[in-house]
């Protein structure tokens, strides 16, 4: 008797220690979770710097190119479009830099990296296809554009940046069917709306994360 009283007092135990460990081993599952998704969030808001360079950058180029052209009659305006390519030196060497410091990619970043990228290559191609100085080149871009910034707004959970894909496809609509000055600041208004905007609270969320993470 003293016997079965103790066998059974060992396999209590034993369940008790099983039980405990199986709890502990849920608990670090679900930290690790955490974790992930927090460094992916932290990571993956860091793309307020992009939206914040290439919006700038986007605006200042599209809108000089219109005053050139439509006030001072300068045929050549869309050469200052040359500066697009330090955006694109900037942006690689930033996502590099910041590629390298990140431990975890989750599909999440994967999906919202290489959506930039098929954009950038499709992008390259259009300017070969299409020279620069055509007009109906805007209206592609904003078409086009408007695809990566709304899976980034799904993948950030973010709705600006989807109301800012939107925004892109209805500004590609006045950029076609505007006519010369409302076409000519259809590209400027959709870099406020679809990428400066996004990118500056974005930026304000990120840091807010940053803190609450570290």
């Amino acid at each position: 008797m003293y016997r079965t009283f103790n066998h059974n007092q060992n396999v209590k135990l034993t369940k008790a220690m099983e039980n405990e460990e199986k709890l502990m081993t849920g608990e670090e599952g679900f930290r690790v979770i955490a974790e992930m998704i927090n460094k992916t969030r932290v990571s993956v808001t860091q793309a307020s710097f992009h939206l914040l360079l290439w919006g700038w950058l986007v605006f200042a180029c599209s809108l000089m190119e219109f005053l050139l052209r439509k006030y001072a009659g300068w045929a050549e305006s869309w050469q200052v479009w040359y500066a697009v390519i330090a955006g694109v030196i900037v942006s690689f060497a930033y996502g590099f830099a910041k590629g390298k410091k990140e431990r975890i990619f989750t599909y999440g970043t994967k999906i919202y990296v290489w959506s930039w990228v098929a954009f950038l290559l499709a992008l390259v191609i259009l300017f070969i296809v299409f020279p620069l100085e055509t007009g109906e080149v805007s209206t592609y871009v904003l078409l086009m554009a408007g695809i990566p910034l709304l899976i980034s707004g799904v993948v950030l959970n973010f709705r600006p940046m989807m109301l800012g894909a939107a925004a892109f496809w209805l500004l590609a609509l006045v950029a076609h069917f505007g006519g010369d000055t409302a076409s000519g600041l259809a590209m400027p208004t959709a870099m406020i709306i679809g990428y400066l905007i996004p990118g500056y609270i974005l930026r304000k969320r990120g840091s807010h994360d940053t803190i609450q993470g570290s």
